[in-house]
């Protein structure tokens, strides 16, 4: 008997219109554009601006965007999968939310909480749901506006994340294309070098909370760089050792856009040179779960049915993981 597996069959991104560049950085914070590229390779990213903006209106425009491009309703959506740290509001989930905005009448969803790992853990549950037969089309968002929880005084953060979304079409396949392998990974004990501090129910919103900007990303950047490194590139080890996969067989490195370092030691555990390797940190900046989808969605009209793709990840927790699939158009 064929096997089902999840294939994605459309890709749809946005990022926000405002540019916020390394040189107006340099007159909100101690920071220049030299020191900025060298420890992260960032040159500019995306920031949403106006009233009442969140996550959810980026979420609906990059679906909105993969509909048209297959060619199918709203109405035909059975799953939604909204993969944040930074939904509009603690509840209703900004995957109903996002329902609403577009017309996904029948179908239901909810929001995934894995921070920069969210839209590959999403990916990976959304392929079961395919896999098993329950349902026909489910759509994946990575999005995050990580301006929103950002110290722009912080020059250790402000400088690394941006605004934007991407997302991805599932479908049903039986000709050996869609998801073929994942390894998801965790380890809460990664939770004091990455995390923000305020917000939640161990630490809810007072006046004081907010006096003292707890309300902002808390990052250790060693002690996250180091495990980054190591964790990021081991996994996408360990899935090219379980699938039997060499460099060569690699069509493209898709990794999450926290830091060129980064993207370049797990590149070069992988065997893999730059021209395989999807990188556009330089004008986005870390849009947290939106990096891979947004790759995906840049790199559309160079992928080719039967690609080799690995999709690898780190974030705060920790979490990690890679996804090895092929391209099915």
């Amino acid at each position: 008997m064929t096997k089902t597996r999840a294939s994605i069959t459309a890709v749809g991104g946005c990022v926000p219109e405002y540019i916020l560049t390394n040189q107006e950085l340099e007159k909100m914070v101690d920071t220049s554009d030299e020191w900025i590229l060298t420890r992260t390779g960032i040159k500019e990213r995306r920031i949403l601006k106006g009233k009442d903006q969140g996550s959810s209106v980026m979420a609906a425009k990059a679906v909105e965007e993969l509909l048209q491009k297959r060619g199918i309703g709203a109405e035909e959506i059975d799953l939604l999968i909204i993969a944040t740290v930074t939904p509009d509001m603690v509840f209703p989930s900004t995957a109903n939310i996002v329902c609403d905005m577009i017309g996904a009448k029948n179908a239901w969803g909810y929001d995934l909480s894995g921070a920069c790992s969210g839209f590959l853990y999403s990916l990976t549950t959304g392929s079961q749901f395919i896999e098993t037969g329950m349902y026909k089309k489910v759509v994946i968002v990575g999005v995050d506006k990580m301006s929103a929880i950002i110290d722009y005084q912080d020059r250790s953060t402000c400088v690394i994340f941006g605004d934007g979304a991407g997302a991805v079409l599932l479908e049903p396949d039986q000709g050996g294309n869609g998801v073929i392998d994942s390894v998801m990974k965790s380890d809460g004990a990664g939770c004091k070098h990455l995390h923000m501090k305020a917000g939640g129910s161990r630490r809810p919103s007072t006046r004081e909370t907010v006096d003292n900007k707890e309300h902002f990303v808390y990052q250790e950047g060693q002690a996250v760089f180091k495990h980054a490194v190591k964790n990021m590139a081991d996994v996408t080890a360990e899935v090219m050792e379980r699938n039997a996969l060499t460099s060569s067989d690699i069509s493209w490195l898709v990794p999450h856009q926290a830091n060129t370092r980064i993207i370049n030691a797990t590149a070069k555990r992988a065997g893999l040179t730059a021209d395989k390797i999807m990188v556009n940190i330089q004008k986005f900046g870390n849009t947290t779960a939106g990096t891979i989808p947004l790759c995906l969605w840049e790199w559309e009209n160079q992928l080719k049915k039967g690609d080799n793709l690995l999709l690898s990840s780190f974030g705060g927790g920790f979490t990690w993981g890679c996804i090895y699939l092929k391209w099915a158009y």
